[in-house]
C-alpha cells in the first residue's frame, strides 16, 4: 500500500510539472519586431538588446520575433502595420518618422550632431528621450515610441571622391524624403531623388543616382560598395532612430507589462549607441581591407540652416534641437 502510494505521489508531482510547464508555455506570447536592415547591423544590436531584456523583466512571458532586411515591408509601410496594429514593433529611421511626424525630422538635420560622441551622449540621454516621445504623443495616432537609437553618423558614397560642397555640384543624390534633406542638398547645388532603401543598390548600378548617403555599416551590410566604391566621410547627419510600439498592444497590456516594455526599451536608449559606433568602426575596418577608397580629408560644411530649419519644423522640434546642442 506504501508503495502505491508512493508511486501515486510521484504520478502526482510529474503531472504538476508538466501542467506548470505547459501553462507557461501557454502564458508565453511572441510578438513582431521589424525592421529593414539586415540582422548584422545595428539594427539588429538594438533587437537583441530589447528582446533579451524583455524576455528577463517578463520572465520569458513577452517573447519578440524579429524580421530584419524588410520582410514585413520597407519603414514608411511598417510604420503604418504599425500604426494598424497588425504589426506590434517596429525600428524606423527619424527621417522616415518625419512621414507621420514632420517634426521628427529635426532629429536627421545636417551638423546637429558634433561628433560620434556627442552623438551617443545624446541618444542615452532621457531629456532628449523624453522629448521625442512627446512630440509622438503629440502629433501621431496608433503608435508610441519607447526608445532613441542610432546607427552612427551618416556619409556620401559614390564612384568619385566627395571632399567638399564643390564636388556635390550637379550630382543626383538619393535622399530620405524629409524637410530637412529636400532642403539641405539643394544648398549644396545637389540634385535630390527620393526612393526606398531598398531600390538604392540598382539605383546607383544604373546611374539613376551618383551618390547615396548612409552610415559605414549600412554601405557594408548591403554591399552598396559594389556599385559606389568610395566612401567619404561627410559626418553630415545622424543615422537616428526611433522604436515603436503599436497602441493596440499597449493599451492590451496590463501596468506591469508596459513597464516591462519600457525597461527593455531604456535598455536600448543605454546601451544601443555605443554597441552600434563600435559596430560601425569595425565596419571601415573590414571595408578598407578589401579594398574600398575611404577619404576622411573631408572639409566639414557650415550650418548656417540648422536654427532656421528647426524653427520652421515646429515647437517640439526646437526644443529636441536645444536639448542636444547643449549637450557637451
Amino acid at each position: 500500500m506504501d508503495s502505491l502510494r508512493r508511486i501515486l505521489a510521484v504520478v502526482v508531482a510529474v503531472s504538476a510539472i508538466v501542467m506548470a510547464a505547459t501553462a507557461g508555455a501557454q502564458d508565453a506570447k511572441h510578438y513582431r519586431f521589424a525592421y529593414d536592415q539586415p540582422k548584422p547591423t545595428g539594427y539588429g544590436i538594438l533587437g537583441d538588446i530589447f528582446s533579451d531584456k524583455l524576455k528577463e523583466v517578463s520572465k520569458g512571458t513577452m517573447l519578440i520575433d524579429q524580421y530584419p532586411g524588410a520582410q514585413l515591408g520597407q519603414e514608411p509601410q511598417v510604420l503604418q502595420l504599425v500604426k494598424s496594429g497588425d504589426v506590434e514593433f517596429c525600428i524606423s529611421s527619424s527621417a522616415n518618422a518625419a512621414t507621420l511626424s514632420p517634426q521628427a525630422g529635426v532629429m536627421s538635420m545636417h551638423f546637429l550632431f558634433r561628433s560620434e560622441t556627442h552623438l551617443v551622449k545624446a541618444m542615452a540621454d532621457p531629456e532628449v528621450s523624453k522629448a521625442v516621445k512627446a512630440m509622438i504623443a503629440d502629433t501621431v495616432q496608433g503608435a508610441r515610441v519607447i526608445a532613441l537609437a542610432t546607427l552612427g553618423l551618416r556619409n556620401m558614397y559614390s564612384k568619385h571622391e566627395i571632399k567638399n560642397v564643390g564636388d556635390m555640384k550637379g550630382l543626383k543624390v538619393r535622399v530620405q524624403a524629409t524637410p530637412t534633406e529636400d532642403t539641405m542638398f539643394p544648398a549644396y547645388g545637389a540634385q535630390i531623388v527620393h526612393m526606398p532603401f531598398g531600390s538604392v543598390y540598382t539605383s546607383l548600378q544604373t546611374g539613376v543616382v551618383d551618390v547615396a548617403e548612409n552610415g559605414v555599416n549600412v554601405y557594408l551590410a548591403n554591399k552598396h560598395y559594389e556599385v559606389a566604391p568610395v566612401l567619404s566621410m561627410t559626418e553630415h547627419e545622424a543615422n537616428n532612430s526611433l522604436v515603436w510600439v503599436s497602441d493596440k498592444l499597449w493599451n492590451s497590456l496590463t501596468p506591469e507589462q508596459q513597464g516591462w516594455l519600457q525597461a527593455a526599451a531604456d535598455e536600448v536608449n543605454r546601451n544601443q549607441p555605443a554597441k552600434a559606433i563600435e559596430l560601425e568602426h569595425q565596419s571601415q575596418d573590414k571595408l578598407k581591407s578589401i579594398g574600398v577608397k575611404v577619404v576622411t580629408d573631408v572639409t566639414k560644411i557650415a550650418d548656417p540652416y540648422l536654427d532656421k530649419l528647426a524653427k520652421e519644423l515646429g515647437p517640439h522640434a526646437e526644443k529636441i534641437k536645444n536639448l542636444i546642442r547643449a549637450i557637451n
